[in-house]
């Protein structure tokens, strides 16, 4: 996987990604210790907490399929400064950092419904 250039291009890889249902791709997206929460989502890997790093994001991610949620990459405002962005769109929060290769990756993602 080349891996996004810019955080608006991590949004519409993670997007695609969704769609297509490709795990693996998915989880090549966040960081190795990556948090995630997903406000208002519903099964059995959603608690009251976010979850932590790829397994867990991974196995979230196909819950949240298996009860038809769906992604839309709309990022509306990126705030970038060096290696770290928050890109803040309709429906979602994120912080994202570009990793010594240059890829962009997810470090924070708050998913609202």
């Amino acid at each position: 996987m080349a891996g996004a250039r810019t955080p608006e291009e991590l949004e519409s890889m993670f997007e695609d990604a969704f769609v297509l249902h490709d795990q693996e791709a998915l989880a090549q997206l966040f960081e190795p210790d990556a948090v995630l929460r997903p406000a208002g989502a519903r099964g059995p890997l959603v608690g009251p907490g976010p979850v932590h790093g790829r397994d867990e994001i991974q196995r979230l991610l196909v819950d949240l399929w298996d009860h038809q949620e769906a992604y839309v990459a709309d990022p509306q405002t990126v705030l970038q400064l060096r290696g770290t962005a928050l890109v803040i769109s309709r429906l979602a929060v994120n912080v994202v950092r570009r990793t010594p290769d240059g890829r962009w990756r997810y470090a924070i993602v708050y998913l609202g419904s």
